[in-house]
Parts: C-alpha cells; structure tokens; sequence
C-alpha cells in the first residue's frame, strides 16, 4: 500500500484534509494576509479553529508567517512554494464542486464557451492522459 495512490492521497489529506484548511490555502492564494484578515474572509471560522489551522499548515510547511509588529506580536501569513502548489488541486476541486452545483457552474474556455476538462499530460510525449488510461500512470 506504501506505493498505492491511495497512500499518496492520505498523505495529501493528512496535511489538508479538512474543510477549514483548504479555504484557508485558498484565501491565502492571492497573497499575504493577517489573521484578522483571514478570519474577515473565512465566514464562521473561530478564532481558535483559525489559530489551530494555521499552526499545523506551518508544521507542514505550507504556510509561513513573518512578524510585522514586536509588541504585541503580530505576524503575517503566506504560502510556501508548496503551498502555492495546491493552486492547482484546489481549483480542480472548485471546479468538481461547480459541476455538481445546482447551476452546473463549470469553468468554461473563454474564446468558444465550452466547458473545460483537466487531464493527465505528459511535457516530454506531449499526449494527453485521459481518465480511462490511469493505470499508465505510475508513481517512482
């Protein structure tokens, strides 16, 4: 199981695997934000569910936070290069979320309007991967 997607996809989760976690990467993707701020766009988080997010993003080194004042200390926060990583992941999710909406808000290519797919590709081949032929895809 150690070399499974399923091992992979758990230990993804165990870094971001909640509801709060993954809204706090994504307000976090447009930039640096103070606490305050984070809990003015994160609708209903409390405070010490914000605070408990954020300090385990940074034990996973997702997030990192710079003082901006000494007394009281206040720091702001923003995502690592690993962090920023998940850009992509968390707008397939979105995207998934939309599709499944009452509206079918699926992202649609902007010069034609039809709704876009993700796919496996590989840079070096240059074929696209679709779905059906996952199990080409290995992990090393």
């Amino acid at each position: 199981m150690a070399d499974s997607p399923h091992a992979a996809l758990a230990s993804a989760l165990d870094s971001v695997g909640d509801r709060w976690t993954l809204l706090v990467v994504a307000a976090l993707m447009s930039g640096p934000r103070r606490f305050g701020d984070l809990q003015g766009e994160l609708d209903g988080i409390a405070t010490n569910v914000l605070s408990a997010r954020l300090k385990s993003l940074e034990q996973h080194r997702l997030v990192s936070s710079q003082p901006y004042s000494e007394r009281p200390l206040r720091v702001v926060y923003e995502l690592t290069h690993s962090g920023r990583e998940l850009a992509g992941t968390l707008r397939l999710l979105a995207d998934w979320g939309a599709r499944r909406g009452e509206a079918g808000n699926a992202p649609r290519h902007a010069a034609c309007g039809t709704p876009l797919e993700a796919t496996w590709f590989c840079p070096v081949c240059e074929i696209p991967l679709p779905d059906a032929d996952a199990d080409e895809v290995h992990r090393a």
